[in-house]
């Protein structure tokens, strides 16, 4: 098996706070691989040590087969970063965009502008090459810039939160957009607040937290550890809710909407002994509902943080 990434015991610190605690991480070649966690997890740390603009303090790593700390600049020549803002020029076309990224890495006139064509079609940007980049959509513009950081066809490709602020149907078309870099060989590092993005493109997942990776696996060995379903139970007044809440073990509550989620074997009488501990109790449930576990559930048990409260917490 190929890796285009191999980390081992990658540590980092800043002001004597560290970071990242003997990370090790092996991205197998042509994949997607998500790197999850709340923000102030080290997510963003591991992607700038990876793409060589930060110095680990301890660890080892090749990157496309290159000494991360040895050969920076072989490491720089196989990757391309993609961040969550597109960085491109709203003034220029977006052929005028191609065409100059395309020179700055050294093609010939004739060969930027082959390629911008290339790109262009690829991309699925061809009726919009003679249109200033400003008045793309937010999707195109995500296009446009994962095209540009196809100049050169990467080994690695970072992709920073690719589809914040992106509609649905924007999200869809940039994630088919992924798949096919996969298949061309390209190996991508993911990371995003959006656990479906990653349920539905990577190959494999690993969930950062505290600098420290928890879990690892593909999304549905990691939704098989969690449980096999999840009831979701809801009661009418404060005091059912509190009362639930203590007499059940292994629960979520969630206060505001007074919804408590077991997790359960997936069984009827697991079912049914849950429901019937909560009359003896006399905190019979309102409501009840059944679903699978999610990679929003395995990200809360085992982070102890809402996926949804991530966002306003620092980022490492």
């Amino acid at each position: 098996m190929e890796y285009t990434v191999d980390a081992i015991g990658i540590t980092k610190s800043f002001g004597g706070q560290r970071v990242l605690s003997q990370v090790d991480l092996a991205l197998e070649s042509g994949t997607v691989f998500a790197l999850l966690g709340p923000n102030g997890a080290g997510k963003t740390t591991m992607v700038r040590i990876l793409a060589t603009l930060v110095r680990p303090d301890e660890g080892t790593a090749l990157v496309a087969g290159h000494d991360l700390v040895n050969d920076p600049i072989g490491v720089k020549r196989s990757i391309s970063l993609t961040g969550q803002f597109a960085a491109i020029d709203d003034l220029l076309t977006g052929e005028e965009n191609l065409e100059m990224m395309a020179q700055l890495r050294h093609l010939s006139r004739k060969a930027a502008r082959a390629r911008a064509t290339e790109l262009l079609a690829s991309f699925e940007l061809t009726d919009a090459r003679h249109r200033r980049a400003g008045t793309y959509s937010g999707g195109m513009r995500r296009r446009l810039d994962l095209a540009m950081g196809m100049i050169e066809r990467p080994r690695l490709l970072f992709l920073d939160e690719p589809t914040t602020g992106l509609d649905p149907r924007s999200r869809e078309q940039l994630w088919e957009t992924v798949r096919q870099l996969v298949d061309e060989g390209v190996t991508i590092l993911l990371t995003t607040q959006y656990l479906e993005e990653a349920d539905v493109l990577a190959d494999a997942i690993a969930l950062l937290d505290h600098g420290r990776i928890v879990a690892r696996g593909c999304a549905e060995e990691l939704k098989q550890r969690f449980g096999s379903e999840v009831i979701r139970l809801e009661f009418d007044s404060v005091a059912c809710f509190e009362r639930a809440a203590a007499t059940l073990t292994g629960v979520r509550p969630d206060g505001c909407r007074r919804t408590l989620d077991v997790v359960t074997d997936g069984t009827a009488g697991h079912v049914y002994e849950t429901l019937a501990q909560l009359v003896r109790s006399g905190a019979p449930a309102t409501t009840m509902s059944i679903h699978r576990p999610s990679l929003d559930d395995v990200f809360l048990s085992l982070t102890g943080t809402p996926h949804s409260e991530t966002e306003s917490r620092e980022v490492a």
